[in-house]
């Protein structure tokens, strides 16, 4: 396990790029637009990918292996994360300029969750080897159950977070500018800005549940585990407003997602019998994302030539 001195870097590291992301690129409240919120999703990956190099000369490559594949796992399984904050945003009509905020807020919010999963997981693990077993067969049940699916919804009156914050303070359906409290006759009321933040932690922490399990099937490294999952999560806003218009015509993606799912549990639970290298579990991930996306292309082409 890397000395606290990289743990503290890294987290000065990430803390100073967020700042610089809310307080100067996204300083004044606006639209994101598809170029832009595609070169910052080149700017996460790249930025990814350099931190990959750097596993690589300073540990080795098979911690970059199973960093890389971490990644993978995680980015992955986030795309789904976007089928839910689009509904989300849909359902309290958050304005399109104000979206970039709850999105950097729930992703810092989430990014402080995901830590304590994933020291709990590898802790758990460590003290009870045989809950391997149990986190393999619970990533095959939400596999199936992704699987069989038939659509998301989204319902903030049973949101407990949602409901347990309006025991303390008031709520009002109107907007005020991009702040997530307003004052109404002195009173400090949440605006729905702020429900469409719990909503997202609510979300980011039933996936979080679904996704540490899968990376902890590749390593128990939790550096490894810890930085791809913070570069997974900080790039997904940028994926959001880059692909949010698109995710519907990618109808097979949740299929190739609960693959996923089920093929890493499948992995946690022959992990003492069959040890399936870390490369093979890369390319297998990375060929069922490519087979669901492409073959929901093919599909969607079909379906467009049919109507002409």
């Amino acid at each position: 396990m890397p000395h606290v001195f990289y743990w503290i870097f890294f987290n000065v590291f990430v803390l100073i790029i967020l700042a610089f992301d809310l307080g100067v690129f996204h300083r004044k409240a606006h639209v994101v637009s598809f170029k832009e919120s595609i070169l910052w999703t080149v700017f996460w990956i790249t930025l990814a990918l350099s931190f990959n190099l750097i596993i690589y000369i300073w540990q080795g490559p098979d911690p970059a292996l199973d960093f890389l594949t971490g990644y993978l796992i995680e980015k992955s399984l986030s795309i789904d994360n976007i089928f839910v904050i689009l509904l989300i945003f849909k359902y309290t009509q958050v304005p399109d300029q104000y979206q970039h905020r709850v999105l950097f807020w729930g992703i810092l919010g989430a990014l402080v969750m995901r830590a304590g999963f994933i020291f709990l997981g590898i802790e758990l693990i460590e003290r009870f080897h045989w809950i391997i077993y149990v986190f393999g067969a619970f990533l095959v049940v939400i596999g199936i159950r992704m699987a069989v699916r038939k659509e998301i919804k989204v319902d903030p009156e049973n949101n407990y977070l949602i409901n347990l914050a309006k025991k303390f303070v008031p709520a009002t359906p109107k907007y005020d500018g991009d702040k997530f409290f307003t004052t109404i006759d002195h009173k400090r009321h949440m605006t729905p800005l702020f429900f469409s933040l719990l909503m997202i932690e609510t979300t980011d922490l039933i996936f979080a549940i679904d996704s540490i399990p899968a990376i902890l099937a590749i390593t128990t490294d939790r550096f490894i585990v810890y930085t791809s999952n913070v570069f997974a999560i900080m790039g997904l806003r940028s994926l959001y407003f880059a692909f949010a218009g698109l995710m519907q015509k990618f109808r097979y993606l949740h299929y190739g997602l609960a693959a996923i799912l089920v093929f890493v549990g499948v992995k946690m639970i022959l992990a003492e019998t069959i040890k399936i290298p870390t490369v093979i579990a890369l390319v297998a991930v990375l060929g069922i994302l490519i087979i669901s996306m492409v073959g929901s292309a093919i599909v969607e082409q079909r379906k467009n030539k049919k109507k002409y």
